[in-house]
Formats: C-alpha cells, sequence, structure tokens
C-alpha cells in the first residue's frame, strides 16, 4: 500500500466512525438519538485511534493536514511530500462523509433540523466570533500536536521507560477524546482541516434531504485555525523535547 492510499484510508476511516456517531446522535429516529456530547467525544477518539491503527505502519497516519504541516514545519517531515498528504487526506475526508450519508440515508428526511444535519458533516461554532473561533481552534490543534508527537516521542513509547510501542495509537485517541471534552464546545473541535473541509464539500454536493446552505462564510476557521495551531504545536514541541 501507497503512502498516498494509507492516508486517504486512514482518513476515510477516522470521518466514517467520527462523522458516523455525530450522525446518530443528531438524526432523529437513530437508534443513539439525543445521547449526548459524551457520546460525540468517545466515538471521535476511538474514531482516531482506529484509524492509527489502520494504517500508522504505512504512512505514520497523519490523517490530519495540521500534523502534516507541523511535522514538516520542524524538519520531521520532507515538504515535498506535503501535497501528497494533503491531497489524501482532503479524499479520503470527502469519501469517508459520503458513507455517513449512505449509511444514514432513511434518516435525512426523517430529521427536520437542516443544522443538525450540516453539523454531522461539518463543525460550528456555538457563538459566532470569528477571532475567538480561530483562537479556540489554534489552542485546540495546538495541544493536539503537541501532545500526538510527546505521546509518540521514542522515551514514552518504551517499555523501559514509559508504554509499549503498540499504545501509541490508543494514546493518541485518548488525547483526542480529552480535547473534545474540555475544549469542544465553542466550537466543535475541528483540529483537522481535512476532517471540516472534505465532508463541508460533500454535504454542499451530495442530495441531502431538506439540506441548508454549507456554511462556507464559517469554513476558513477550521482550517485556518488548525494549521496555525498545528505548527505552533510542533514549535513547541521541538523546544521542549531539544536533546532529549
Amino acid at each position: 500500500m501507497s503512502t498516498f492510499t494509507a492516508e486517504l484510508l486512514g482518513t476515510m476511516i477516522l470521518v466514517l466512525l467520527g462523522d458516523g456517531v455525530v450522525a446518530n446522535v443528531l438524526l432523529s429516529r437513530s437508534k443513539g438519538y439525543g445521547s449526548g456530547w459524551i457520546v460525540i467525544t468517545t466515538g471521535w477518539g476511538l474514531a482516531v485511534a482506529i484509524a492509527v491503527y489502520m494504517v500508522g505502519a504505512v504512512s505514520g497516519a497523519h490523517i490530519n493536514p495540521a500534523v502534516t504541516i507541523g511535522l514538516a514545519s520542524i524538519g520531521q517531515f520532507p515538504w515535498t511530500n506535503v501535497p501528497v498528504y494533503v491531497t489524501a487526506q482532503l479524499l479520503g475526508a470527502f469519501f469517508g462523509a459520503v458513507l455517513v450519508w449512505l449509511v444514514y440515508q432513511p434518516l435525512w428526511a426523517e430529521t427536520e433540523n437542516p443544522d443538525a444535519k450540516l453539523a454531522v458533516f461539518c463543525t460550528g461554532p456555538a457563538v459566532r466570533n470569528p477571532t475567538m473561533n480561530l483562537i479556540t481552534e489554534i489552542i485546540g490543534t495546538f495541544m493536539l500536536v503537541l501532545g500526538v508527537l510527546a505521546i509518540l516521542a521514542p522515551v514514552n513509547l518504551n517499555p523501559e521507560t514509559g508504554f509499549p510501542q503498540g499504545f501509541g495509537p490508543f494514546l493518541v485517541g485518548v488525547l483526542v477524546w480529552s480535547i473534545g471534552l474540555s475544549l469542544g464546545g465553542s466550537t466543535g473541535y475541528a483540529i483537522n482541516p481535512a476532517r471540516d473541509l472534505g465532508p463541508r464539500l460533500a454535504h454542499f454536493v451530495l442530495p441531502i434531504s431538506g439540506k441548508r446552505d454549507s456554511d462556507w462564510s464559517y469554513a476558513w476557521v477550521p482550517v485556518i485555525g488548525p494549521i496555525i495551531g498545528g505548527v505552533l504545536g510542533a514549535l513547541c514541541y521541538q523546544m521542549i523535547w531539544a536533546g532529549v
């Protein structure tokens, strides 16, 4: 399997399971309807862990342009490979959203709230304030990239000094779970440009019964914010862990 295919598949799995849990909670007559934020954040954390286990050995399972660009910014990933990874991630996120649409096909017409249908695919702010929404996404993704790099540092994934290497993806999932529980209430914690933009495009083109517009006026926030936060998180890791 190529790294392009691995990143596409990994991001598709991430969105299939992540947007899938949102659909389960928000779409009327779903078995999980109304089960709440703890279910959504748990589902997303598990989605990340499973996706990383699936393709980590092939591509490193970035499954997030903010991670790819953050690693490139500190010299841990070649800039020449960034376009390939980001393209695969966007395509994977789009296809994952299409699969969620198929899985929940009978429920779109049963759901009257067009905002809930959009929320299945992409994030939106609880209170629309672009500057603060941007800062929230920067902080959330800063924690994501800093946390991922620290968790996967050799000293931490070493049976003699920390956890066995096989625990890495699980701990990354726990990190995403924690971010969702603690920082997700303001913007829905995109913390991943592909996870938001790919499904937003799917929402735009798919024939979803009773859908609203795809809120393109907000779409730049969950793209730009995570990229800035990812670079800052990587730079902070480099300063803290230099020489460790």
